[in-house]
């Protein structure tokens, strides 16, 4: 900030603040949430979209030495309210729709005071608070200390907070423009949400490091992405297999288009190389794959930029880090047999012992520490030069057009459905998202209910508990799943049953 501060930090819908500016509302917002009686420690939350309020707000929970906490818009506000009670949040930052359905549950579900951030403004929200000049005192920062809570529903579909220090926060940023040599001409788009912190920790906290600029896109189709990289000659763009492949299948969108681009990330399920080729064909861009943890944090592996990439890798590991595969305390293999890829620092070359893991889960109560390597649960080769070969995500988890979803999850909300005896939920490959959501459903026989099952009233019901993109796209029924002599659902055979199975309708009983 110092060398250039009327530079553009971040462009978003609601405009763009300089360094200066982001600077000056970081500060006032930081004497807001000091006025609301946050003090260091305490969670923030935020339920926001894309825009320079959940940039400022991030900005200022650092300041505060807070504990950041990102509840996706997307997750039903049941999922919302795990989340807040979960992390114990102080305070949420949200739009005024989600304040008024939280409202409704707030007296049975402890949801934390609510403020509004009402881009039109009013009396007593997040900007009229803002603008009232309060201050902070001067805080010690230790960058050793909890700053973030970032949850996934890991295996079991419950909650689980990861928590990171602001240091492991930033030294993605550092090392990913050290490694790709970004200058203060950088100016990358991200149309994810912010929300999830890894998105939040690639944006400002990657460009700021070079004086670069962030693009906070607030739309994620493909022409809405391709007028934010026009309009604001976006080079670095960030995105999923499934926003690269309707690029391609428009065919409105030409190569001059995205002709400020000189990197396109992908990541957050597997790039095929069909893909890959036909957006070189159609843009002249060799997208650069990825592979990233929220644990990690953000990116572990990356294609080189300027080099060729490498057929069914997902890039080179990046030099702060060490990849084992196998055993966590095993010696790197090369070209063996996947193994579980484990992660902890390099003990060489100039990275050397940079990086430090996650700090632990949290609890509800407290952090929970993790020692050792971080145990990825993912398979996959190291090949020499490190490039990283992930032959299989974790074993259950479905991505979807490049979001995570846990069956466990989902079979939790269907098993709970009227005229459900139970449920398996898994993937099956889609040529678009990557993977789609199946669901498995073996009716209760006892109930009334299971002769009108239908989509219709499946779907009603996973409405009301899930997000939208975690609820079933294909249903079928059997009469009883596939189970070993333990009970537990034979999964290798899901696919083939799926198929033979009689398909769940619409409006009609089983």
């Amino acid at each position: 900030m110092d060398d250039h501060p009327d530079a553009p930090a971040v462009i978003a819908r609601a405009g763009t603040l300089s360094y200066r500016e982001l600077d000056q509302a970081a500060d006032a917002a930081c004497g807001a949430l000091w006025e609301l009686g946050l003090r260091p420690g305490d969670r923030v939350a935020a339920c926001l979209p894309n825009d320079l309020d959940v940039v400022v707000a991030f900005h200022a929970a650092m300041r505060l030495a807070a504990i950041w906490v990102g509840i996706p818009s997307a997750l039903a506000i049941p999922e919302k309210v795990q989340l807040l009670k979960h992390s114990g949040a102080r305070l949420l930052l949200t739009d005024p729709m989600t304040a008024n359905k939280l409202s409704e549950v707030s007296a049975e579900a402890a949801v934390p005071p609510i403020l509004t951030v009402d881009p039109h403004g009013s009396e007593n929200d997040w900007g009229w608070l803002i603008s009232q000049g309060h201050r902070a005192p001067k805080i010690s920062i230790d960058a050793h200390a909890p700053a973030a809570i970032a949850y996934t529903s890991g295996t079991t579909g419950d909650p689980k907070g990861i928590v990171h220090s602001q240091r492991n926060l930033l030294l993605p940023g550092r090392v990913l423009t050290a490694t790709r040599r970004y200058r203060c001409d950088l100016r990358k788009g991200d149309s994810l949400p912010l929300t999830i912190l890894n998105l939040m920790t690639l944006t400002t906290l990657l460009t700021a490091q070079v004086g670069g600029c962030a693009v906070v896109m607030d739309r994620r189709d493909a022409i809405g992405v391709v007028e934010w990289i026009r309009r604001h000659r976006v080079t670095v763009w960030n995105g999923v297999p499934t926003q690269l492949r309707d690029l391609v299948m428009r065919s409105d969108i030409r190569r001059a288009d995205l002709s400020s681009l000189s990197e396109v990330w992908c990541g957050g399920a597997d790039l095929s190389e069909s893909l890959r080729a036909s957006f070189r064909a159609k843009f002249g861009l060799d997208p650069r794959a990825t592979y990233g943890l929220t644990e990690a944090p953000a990116v572990v592996a990356i294609d080189p930029p300027g080099k060729a990439s490498r057929a069914g890798c997902s890039g080179q590991v990046l030099p702060h880090l060490r990849v084992t595969v196998g055993a966590a305390n095993s010696p790197t293999r090369l070209h063996d047999d996947p193994g579980e890829l484990s992660i902890s620092p390099t003990m060489s070359g100039e990275w050397r012992g940079c990086y430090s893991p996650m700090l632990g889960y949290w609890t509800g109560q407290g952090i929970e520490k993790t020692e050792g390597p971080l145990r990825t649960g993912d398979l996959g080769h190291l090949e020499e030069g490190g490039w990283l070969r992930v032959v299989d995500r974790k074993k259950l988890i479905i991505l979807r057009g490049g979001a995570n979803i846990y069956p466990a999850e989902v079979e939790h909300v269907l098993r709970n459905a009227p005229g459900v005896a139970d449920a398996v939920v898994f993937g099956l490959p889609d040529q678009r998202l990557g993977q789609k959501v199946a669901a498995l459903i073996e009716p209760d026989v006892s109930s009334a209910a299971a002769q009108e099952l239908s989509i219709e009233e499946l779907r009603r019901h996973c409405t009301a508990r899930l997000a939208r993109y975690k609820i079933p796209d294909m249903w079928a029924l059997m009469d009883v799943l596939p189970r070993n002599a333990m009970g537990k659902v034979i999964r290798a055979e899901l696919a083939t049953v799926f198929a033979a199975a009689p398909r769940l309708k619409r409006n009609c009983g089983s």
